[in-house]
């Protein structure tokens, strides 16, 4: 039992070795650019190592996008009213908890998301955790606003998630409006869709 305990460590230890060396070999070359040959010399293992516990690129990019996922699924179970998260990060493209590795994610789900343009594989992938997070996000939301029909909850989601997503997106540039005038609109726009919506002023 202790053999098996070890050798199942040694083999979680080895594949986060090759995912955090695929992280950084992504976010420098995409995932179209970076290779296995790459992805090995960063991890500092030979490329017939790297085939032993990912048979391919693509299985190291749906385990970091599981990862990634994952991440997202504990903070959206952890956290309570997810608003005053939401309406701060809308506004200032900072969240509350921000941290060099959320920001990694987040620039790593935009290389998932071009590359799921050209790979049919990462497309499904994406759409695989992008089911995982809606289905998790209307759970939520249907415990906290019983009173809402699950069309009534879909749409919410997909709202937050077009809000959310499009500014990832628009964080590759400079923000060009006034963080406050932002923040009351995104809150108008909350109190109208959750009327029991309030300020925390």
């Amino acid at each position: 039992m202790q053999y098996t305990d070890t050798k199942t460590a040694r083999i979680h230890a080895r594949r986060d070795q090759i995912v955090k060396a695929a992280r950084l070999c992504f976010r420098r070359s995409g995932f179209h650019g970076a290779g296995m040959a790459e992805i090995a010399k960063h991890a500092q293992l030979s490329v017939g190592q790297v085939y032993r516990y990912f048979e391919n690129k693509d299985a190291i990019i749906e385990e970091i996008v599981s990862r990634i996922v994952n991440n997202k699924l504990q903070l959206l179970t952890q956290t309570g009213d997810h608003t005053p998260r939401m309406i701060q990060k809308l506004s200032t493209r900072i969240m509350p908890e921000s941290d060099d590795t959320r920001e990694d994610d987040q620039a790593l789900m935009l290389e998932v998301t071009a590359e799921a343009t050209r790979s049919p594989r990462v497309a499904a992938i994406l759409q695989e955790a992008d089911s995982r997070l809606f289905q998790q996000a209307s759970t939520l939301l249907q415990q906290r606003y019983p009173q809402l029909t699950p069309p009534q909850i879909a749409a919410r989601v997909e709202l937050m998630a077009v809000l959310s997503e499009g500014t990832t997106f628009r964080s590759v540039a400079p923000l060009k409006a006034s963080p406050e005038e932002l923040r009351q609109l995104y809150q108008h726009i909350f109190n109208h869709v959750f009327p029991e919506t309030t300020t925390n002023d």
